[in-house]
């Protein structure tokens, strides 16, 4: 961008084919997260080639906590892509400034008191996940070397939250396909040449985190991408950031209970064996892989839509959520019934263990339904971020938590003992129950629209 974030193609997001639009704007992000799932499933991969189950499983265990956190920050950062978006969509580049610099500042503080506490709280965590034993050692491993990462994990995940609020989703695709090769690349040296294992599994993440970030930072200096911006805008501003993180608190704290959730589940299956433990962890890695295009639909939305919000064109964003829900549940239908006919398939991938395998086979045919009604709730939530309304994506998430994800798997988990089947069926069911309270917010916001007009 050479004068403003509201380049020729950013106003051309408020502008023109609204389907054009999304696909100009979500195809690179896919990719982004295509890139971002391929290395953190290459840790798994290649732990599995190169050593047993107990190191997979260490992996699977770790990774599970750190995507965790990765969730937390990228939801938090919901906050500064709408109101970076706002800004860019209305014109008002000093504002965009503003919100960039703010989020840096707010970030970069975070992710050092996290690393302090975090790294302090490394072998209760691992408890708290009922690592099976003879994984214990390696997890702890694992996270420990993460943990340490945090500050470049943290900014890995911001750069692209900014520009995509920018109106941009191609820069943040070549900064994860950097972290992508470096981190393929630091596997197979340390865990298959220099055989450091679980040690090796997380060095090669945290290091090719690191490696973005700086090659990040040289390309956004060197082309200029954001313009104009100055010291005083890395100055904490009350009201930025109580705008930021009026948005990004709700969605953060329900990504967190979602993968809590998810964790609980994680301590469910690990409490029924080493197999059981390694089948989940695996089946949770390719839901990563099927969940790219629900996934990239919510910041489509929450994206395109505030920038439609900031430029007073509040049908082009309801038309915005409405194509976007059409492309989310068109594919999860589709790889729905593809999982019904491939789940053992994808499941040997990452495991030759013939029991892995058929555990898995059982767990993702009943979870892949999930994709579908997920897709519709991440839809609505990315439309509900986008006009400050991101409590009701925390009413949601929260509701099918509480009374569908983790109820209805302990009693699958407790109740069917030779099969992860129906522990497989907690997670459509939760979304289900999102998407008819996501439908009833979305009717109120329409006999409403007074209430939005003027944002």
């Amino acid at each position: 961008m050479a004068e403003s974030y509201t380049t020729k193609r950013e106003r051309e997001l408020t502008e023109g084919s609204v389907l054009k639009t999304i696909l100009y704007f979500s195809i690179p992000y896919l990719f982004s997260y295509f890139l971002q799932t391929l290395y953190g499933m290459a840790d798994l991969f290649i732990i599995g080639q190169f050593n047993g189950v107990e190191s997979t499983t260490a992996v699977s265990v770790g990774s599970q906590v750190m995507h965790m956190l990765t969730v937390i920050i990228t939801g938090l950062a919901m906050g500064s892509t709408v109101i970076i978006g706002r800004a860019a969509g209305a014109g008002e580049q000093s504002n965009a400034n503003k919100a960039v610099g703010n989020t840096a500042a707010l970030f970069m503080f975070l992710s050092i008191i996290c690393t302090i506490i975090l790294s302090a709280a490394v072998k209760p965590i691992v408890n708290i996940m009922s690592t099976p034993a003879e994984a214990a050692e390696g997890t702890v491993i694992y996270l420990q070397i993460c943990f340490a990462g945090i500050p470049f994990i943290t900014a890995y995940n911001i750069i692209g939250s900014v520009f995509r609020g920018m109106g941009n989703s191609k820069s943040p695709m070549y900064f994860v396909a950097v972290a992508c090769v470096f981190n393929i690349i630091l596997d197979f040296i340390f865990i298959g040449v220099l055989k450091l294992g679980t040690a090796g599994a997380a060095l090669g993440t945290t290091l090719s985190q690191a490696a973005s970030v700086v090659v990040s930072f040289v390309f956004i200096i060197r082309h200029k991408m954001i313009p104009g911006i100055s010291k005083k805008d890395f100055c904490l501003d009350k009201v930025v950031l109580s705008s930021i993180l009026k948005i990004g608190i709700p969605v953060a704290v329900q990504d967190g209970f979602i993968q809590i959730a998810f964790i609980v589940i994680t301590v469910f299956a690990n409490r029924r064996g080493l197999n059981d433990a390694a089948a989940v962890g695996i089946v949770e890695k390719i839901i990563g892989i099927i969940f790219l295009v629900p996934s990239s639909m919510l910041s489509t939305v929450s994206a395109l839509s505030a920038q439609n919000i900031g430029a007073r064109k509040h049908d082009r964003a309801k038309q915005t959520l409405k194509y976007s829900l059409v492309i989310a549940v068109s594919f999860g239908i589709a790889v729905t019934i593809f999982m019904q006919f491939a789940a053992e398939g994808a499941t040997s991938l990452f495991s030759g263990n013939s029991e892995v395998i058929k555990l898995g086979g059982q767990y993702m045919r009943s979870y892949v339904w999930d994709c579908i009604f997920a897709g519709m709730h991440f839809c609505f939530s990315g439309y509900f971020c986008a006009y400050g309304m991101s409590m009701v994506s925390f009413i949601h998430n929260f509701a099918s938590i509480i009374f569908a994800r983790i109820p209805l798997a302990y009693i699958a988990s407790k109740y069917y003992l030779s099969t992860l089947f129906p522990m497989g069926i907690a997670a459509p069911a939760g979304s289900l129950l999102s998407v008819l309270i996501c439908l009833a917010a979305f009717i109120w916001m329409q006999h409403n629209p007074g209430r939005f007009e003027n944002l």
